[in-house]
């Protein structure tokens, strides 16, 4: 089971991997050995509840196909299985974004105080401005 939050998992079965070759630098290692992995999360076919996959469906990520599938590519380390645990901790960053809902902001007014420091400020800064003029000598 792939741990989400406290009340939330997914059950290992429904995640498919596919071990790939990485990409760049890596000499000849990269070119013989498939260490980077590919891990793809349909989001409609998985045990989830119904209101957290229309919300991971509405994510707008480049990581999240028409198809409602998610495709994360893990190539960082040079072994698979740091890979594979570097690609599960990312899902589950990705489907914790995607639950979470963020805190409506309560709109508040500026205090007495500082309405009137801001209004000070802006008259002293007018009173320096105003002194920068031209001096008449009549």
């Amino acid at each position: 089971m792939l741990k989400i939050n406290d009340n939330l998992s997914i059950p290992i079965e429904e995640i498919e991997w596919q071990a790939i070759r990485s990409q760049g630098a890596g000499g000849q290692n990269v070119n013989k050995v498939s260490s980077a992995v590919h891990l793809r999360f349909d989001v409609n076919a998985s045990s989830l509840p119904e209101h957290i996959r229309q919300k991971l469906l509405q994510i707008k990520d480049k990581r999240l196909t028409k198809d409602g599938v998610i495709v994360i590519k893990a190539q960082q380390h040079r072994r698979q299985d740091q890979n594979h645990a570097d690609a599960l901790q990312r899902l589950a960053e990705l489907i914790r974004e995607g639950v979470h809902v963020p805190i409506k902001r309560r709109p508040t007014r500026p205090t007495r105080n500082s309405v009137s420091r801001r209004l000070d400020n802006k008259t002293k800064h007018s009173r320096l401005k105003a002194s920068r003029g031209k001096i008449d000598h009549d």
